[in-house]
């Protein structure tokens, strides 16, 4: 894949392959290959097991590929547990998971978790100067000072996503990878994470690697999409023309299964379209640049 002066990220034939045991294993990654163009918001979708949330953690360096490469910003990204590095490569990219707990400690008020990013991202602040800045970035993704000196377990889950966005913010990196980051939460809140979302990225400048099962979202927030199944990218293009034509089999199912108004299951749909293979090589779709 040829790099272009557009992509912050690029992925180039990832392979990861996880052992069972002796003599099993299974492929997460299997020569996968995308790109996100900067500014943009590029979705990855496919049901639990595709390979998408794999895909994300060897991006941001948290799982090693067995072979292939990842570029953000022209830098390769490796695995490391070198402190200066972990800490570059913070500036470049920040993961947003789904369940944010993870990364809130119980017995502290959650602005210190930002607090704790400051002081690794920006020495040059002093502690009153990272209490306004902590501030200033709760004000940003709509929590207030009073959210700040509240622990986890005052505070919704949406308001939960919120501190996790806020931390990312405060790396003030180029590109937040969202793995699933608003699956847990009820329809209404998901509606305003997304909007708050969108709304960063038009005031930062940011570029959004958006991890999903559910495709009832993407629409609302990508620009382009990639379709995973089996460690593979079967299907790829804009939002439009996958959404709105797509071309295999199993993206039809993913769009048929996704709830909506009036939607009722269909016995038998999951078999139709999984007993078909897709096509040699995937869509004949690849995202313009």
């Amino acid at each position: 894949m040829m790099q272009t002066q557009t992509d912050i990220i690029e992925v180039e034939n990832l392979r990861r392959t996880f052992r069972l045991g002796r003599r099993s294993s299974v492929t997460a990654l299997d020569g996968v290959s995308c790109a996100l163009r900067s500014g943009t918001c590029l979705a990855v979708v496919g049901e639990s097991g595709s390979g998408k949330s794999t895909l994300a953690r060897v991006i941001v360096g948290l799982e090693p590929a067995d072979s292939g490469s990842v570029r953000i910003s022209g830098s390769v990204v490796a695995p490391t547990t070198s402190r200066r590095e972990l800490r570059k490569r913070a500036r470049r990219v920040q993961m947003v998971f789904q369940d944010p707990q993870g990364s809130l400690n119980r017995s502290l008020p959650v602005g210190a978790t930002i607090d704790e990013m400051l002081r690794a991202h920006r020495p040059d602040l002093g502690r009153e100067a990272r209490r306004s800045r902590t501030l200033e970035l709760f004000s940003e993704v709509g929590l207030t000072e009073r959210h700040a000196d509240a622990k986890p377990s005052a505070l919704s889950g949406g308001q939960k996503q919120r501190v996790a966005i806020a931390r990312a913010l405060a790396a003030e990196a180029e590109v937040v990878v969202l793995d699933e980051a608003v699956s847990a939460l009820d329809v209404s809140v998901q509606a305003q994470v997304l909007s708050l979302l969108k709304q960063l990225r038009a005031d930062h400048g940011l570029s959004y690697l958006f991890i999903t099962h559910d495709l009832s979202v993407v629409r609302d927030i990508a620009d382009d999409v990639v379709v995973m199944r089996s460690g593979r990218i079967i299907e790829r293009g804009t939002v439009g023309e996958v959404l709105d034509a797509p071309c295999e089999p199993y993206t039809k199912l993913l769009l048929a299964s996704a709830p909506r108004p009036g939607w009722k299951p269909r016995r038998g749909l999951r078999h139709v379209f999984l007993d078909e293979q897709p096509t040699e090589g995937g869509s004949r779709r690849t995202i313009s640049r």
